[in-house]
């Protein structure tokens, strides 16, 4: 299993190279393309409705087909979209490719932080996602250096030949899947003469405000993933250049959080990594409001160490919340759920900001990471199990 747990890690790289992407180009792309800068909501509007759309059948998917052979595809998947944007001529042929992006990437997301949840200990998601970390922290670099001549089509072509990479890596790592696929199988077989019940997840306590606080985390990744470039450019007089760079800090602090927090989660359980992200989340939300262009370079550090350990504490606690039986499923509601709800936010402040100004953005994300502390204080309460 130690061989599959780096070739998922790896993978789990794939899943967040294109992520950071397309907020760092857009204040570039969209000039090209004759848009205002507003319509990169419409973009990620697309991306969202591909990715909720797979996460909600992902788990029936992963049953069918196994985690292995749906994970290789939908690399593949991603790869082609990114080769693809690097190529449109106009903004129709980039948002054809965007439904790629979205269905490769929500299927890679549910299938393994369900399969990592359910076989390995907490250290191993949190690392899972500090390797996302590694993605979303390594384009925003790769662009920058693109940026500089105005050339954000190359940065995307130059990650999708990394894309190719990953996918082969994977592709030739089918036969550790299906080795996991056959056990899975025989424990199948062990209780094919179990009594049958259906359970609809929705009405496990719990189910609904977990996805609401996973939505509110989303939404607070998302904006400032898609627009934090912009608010620096527009209220912060960075260079395109120059704020890109500080969205890789911002990942950084994620990918940095998240190797942290897998040395934290030996001692302390999930809920606890969980009050603790969004305490220093908070203090980097308020540190982002303040006047200074420099504070930008300590804020977004600070809110990416915040983010960190939430959205992997947040799954790995799903089997133990609610029972390994529905985890897939679940898990797949929680991602398909979250993206829906942080991905709408994002898209209406998107509106709101390009209509009036970037400077609530600091205001919009306490009012979300307020409600996510709420959220996931009513969850401990309602599953009492951790």
């Amino acid at each position: 299993m130690v061989l599959l747990l780096i070739v998922i890690y790896i993978t789990f790289i794939s899943l967040g190279l294109p992520d950071s992407l397309f907020g760092v180009a857009w204040p570039v792309a969209h000039n090209d393309f004759g848009l205002p800068e507003s319509f990169g909501s419409i973009y990620t509007i697309v991306v969202a409705i591909m990715g909720g759309s797979v996460s909600f059948f992902a788990g029936p998917l992963i049953k069918k087909f196994g985690t292995g052979n749906v994970t290789a595809v939908s690399v593949v998947l991603t790869a082609v979209s990114m080769l693809g944007i690097g190529f449109a001529p106009n903004i129709f042929v980039m948002m054809a490719f965007a439904i790629l992006a979205g269905l490769g990437s929500g299927a890679i997301d549910t299938g393994l932080n369900d399969f990592v949840s359910r076989k390995y200990k907490a250290i191993h998601m949190n690392w899972l996602h500090c390797f996302w970390g590694v993605g979303v922290t390594v384009s925003p670099l790769i662009m920058s250096s693109f940026l500089k001549n105005n050339d954000w089509q190359a940065g995307y072509r130059t990650v999708s030949y990394i894309q190719f990479g990953i996918s082969l890596l994977v592709f030739l790592s089918l036969f550790l899947w299906k080795k996991y696929d056959k056990k899975e199988e025989s424990v199948v077989e062990e209780k094919v003469d179990a009594p049958k019940v259906k359970v609809n997840p929705f009405k496990i306590k719990g189910v609904i405000v977990g996805i609401i606080t996973l939505g509110a985390y989303c939404a607070v990744e998302f904006i400032l993933g898609t627009w934090g470039a912009s608010y620096l450019v527009n209220t912060k007089a960075f260079s395109p250049a120059d704020a890109s760079l500080v969205i890789s800090l911002y990942y950084g602090g994620i990918m940095l959080g998240r190797f942290l927090s897998g040395i934290l989660s030996l001692k302390l359980i999930d809920k606890y990594l969980i009050r603790g992200g969004i305490g220093v989340l908070v203090a980097g939300v308020i540190m982002l409001a303040l006047p200074w262009s420099i504070c930008g370079y300590i804020a977004l550090p600070l809110i990416g160490i915040g983010c960190a350990p939430i959205f992997p504490a947040t799954l790995h606690a799903i089997p133990e919340r609610y029972g390994n039986e529905y985890s897939t499923h679940i898990t797949g509601y929680h991602m398909g759920g979250a993206y829906a709800i942080g991905f709408s936010l994002q898209v209406t402040f998107g509106y709101i900001a390009t209509a009036t100004t970037f400077t609530i953005m600091p205001y919009l994300l306490i009012g979300i990471v307020a409600i996510m502390s709420v959220c996931s204080e009513i969850v401990n309460k309602k599953t009492l199990k951790i």
